[in-house]
């Protein structure tokens, strides 16, 4: 009974650590990223729990400006009118790069190519059979069907549907004169799914459809996606490695990291690639949080990185990781 009594007693003075958790919201693009990183760093940190809702990234952007979030995430970054409307200043924090994909649902024998062309033409609703001469032009070896090509796009803000019109108005005066480019774009055809995750759904339920995802979403729902030919000629396949070499090609990063790496140059560079940011407050409304922030971004940009390729994102290149470091620095 005494020895009991000792133990309870020990126990009962043992030190009982605070759980902080940490909310954030936005983008679909990173999720699976961020998921398997902010597991990761609670096994590390039981103390520590990060709650992250996947809801797009027009909802990160507003959330982080209200406050309602300790941190949110976006693939487009945020515009200078929105910075503006801020009560603190905001840090766009580079954390991983992916691709756009034109994800699709049809049975044939073989891979399709994309050119900028077919790809705008899709979208706007001029190409709408999947034999069209434009398509079997790039994909001689391919016999087409003379099926609708049904279009599927994000339903909602989206820094995935930012990352497809900001490259679509890069390579068609078409597109940029009559849709343009944004997180919600007023779109010519198609129909709307909620999420990465309800476009991927959408492409595996309807034959003939056509839409873009985030490369991982394509890999883990086995959803075939095309070639598309980069600003070099070539036709290139999203890859870690075509990413990698479109994060690359880009000389001069801005130093808010607010930067488009879509259609840059280079032969074996993927055209429809990005960074995506997590939108860090720099002042914290509570201390505790605003250093488990900055630790947790100084695991993210050293140990996290090493996790990137398991999921099909490029890390960040060496010297964009150094320049974020020293970024992390203002976070309080």
């Amino acid at each position: 009974m005494i020895r009991r009594i000792a133990f309870l007693c020990l126990v009962l003075t043992l030190p009982v650590l605070a759980q902080t958790t940490l909310n954030g919201a936005g983008a679909t693009f990173p999720y699976p990223m961020y998921s398997k990183w902010f597991s990761q760093y609670h096994k590390d940190h039981p103390d520590v729990e990060i709650n992250y809702q996947s809801i797009g990234s027009g909802g990160g952007i507003r959330q982080v400006l209200a406050g309602t979030v300790d941190f949110g995430a976006s693939d487009g970054p945020m515009t200078d009118e929105q910075l503006a409307q801020a009560k603190t200043k905001i840090l766009h924090v580079p954390t991983v790069l992916g691709a756009d994909v034109p994800a699709y649902n049809l049975n044939v024998t073989g891979e399709l190519k994309f050119t900028p062309a077919v790809l705008a033409g899709i979208f706007l609703g001029k190409i709408t059979t999947w034999n069209d001469p434009a398509l079997t032009k790039v994909n001689p070896t391919i016999k087409l069907p003379s099926e609708p090509i049904i279009v599927i796009h994000r339903s909602d803000g989206s820094g995935t549907t930012f990352i497809w019109t900001d490259y679509l108005s890069k390579v068609s005066p078409e597109w940029k004169s009559q849709v343009g480019t944004g997180t919600s774009v007023k779109w010519p055809v198609g129909l709307g799914g909620k999420g990465n995750e309800g476009v991927a759904g959408l492409l595996r339920q309807m034959p003939g459809a056509v839409g873009y995802v985030e490369l991982v979403y394509a890999v883990q729902n086995k959803i075939p996606y095309g070639e598309v030919e980069n600003s070099a000629g070539d036709f290139v396949k999203a890859s870690v490695e075509t990413v990698t070499a479109a994060a690359a090609s880009v000389k001069n990063i801005p130093a808010d990291f607010r930067v488009s790496i879509v259609n840059a140059p280079g032969k074996n560079a993927y055209p429809i690639s990005s960074f995506t940011w997590l939108l860090i407050p720099a002042q914290s409304k509570d201390a505790t949080k605003g250093r488990i922030l900055a630790d947790f971004l100084n695991w993210m940009v050293s140990d996290g990185q090493k996790m990137t390729e398991d999921l099909t994102y490029a890390p960040l290149p060496g010297d964009v990781a150094a320049k974020v470091k020293a970024e992390i620095q203002q976070v309080r």
